[in-house]
């Protein structure tokens, strides 16, 4: 196991320590569960740049890499949602969890047919990426007792980033249609 493989297990680990953190009967819990957050956030930026800049690229990292972004976000905006009753913060959450349980099945169905490539990550899901980790970070650090104003900003940029979200989504299933309906006409 190589240095970016082992950041993407730990962003993974880190999951269940954000959740804890959330929970704690502190009164600075919050601020952990945004740091650990954080923390795991940026292991998906180094994950990527290491495994570049190292030669380090493997089957196991590229597998794991949006394994672990996809758990980390999902199961932080659940946790949210469910938290925060903010009736507002539902819509993004669940468009932002169906796109990437979507997209995921896209590209594994586009990998059987031997065109992956044509679903890689494209620039809008990278910005979308930097939105939702920013705005899930404003959402973690909130908490009672604080300026409504920064739940309201990482609400609004949740949102941003459910628009992002959508715009890279039609960007893939663009690059996908042809493969999609070519398929269709062979049922």
């Amino acid at each position: 196991m190589n240095i970016p493989t082992l950041l993407t297990v730990l962003r993974i680990v880190v999951i269940p320590f954000v959740i804890i953190a959330y929970f704690l009967p502190f009164a600075w819990a919050h601020w952990v569960a945004m740091g650990l957050f954080i923390a795991a956030a940026l292991t998906d930026w180094l994950d990527g740049y290491l495994a570049r800049s190292l030669a380090q690229s493997t089957p196991l990292g590229a597998f794991l890499d949006p394994v672990a972004d996809k758990l980390l976000v999902a199961v932080v905006l659940v946790m949210l949602s469910s938290q925060l009753q903010v009736a507002l913060l539902f819509i993004p959450a669940s468009i932002i969890v169906c796109r990437e349980i979507a997209i995921s099945a896209l590209r594994e169905w586009m990998a059987e047919i031997g065109k992956r490539k044509h679903v890689a990550v494209n620039h809008i899901a990278k910005v979308k990426t930097a939105f939702q980790m920013t705005a899930i970070s404003f959402l973690l650090g909130y908490h009672e007792g604080m300026a409504i104003i920064l739940l309201w900003i990482g609400v609004a940029l949740l949102y941003v980033a459910m628009l992002l979200t959508l715009w890279s989504m039609m960007i893939y299933l663009r690059a996908a249609w042809p493969d999609l309906t070519l398929a269709r006409e062979r049922e």
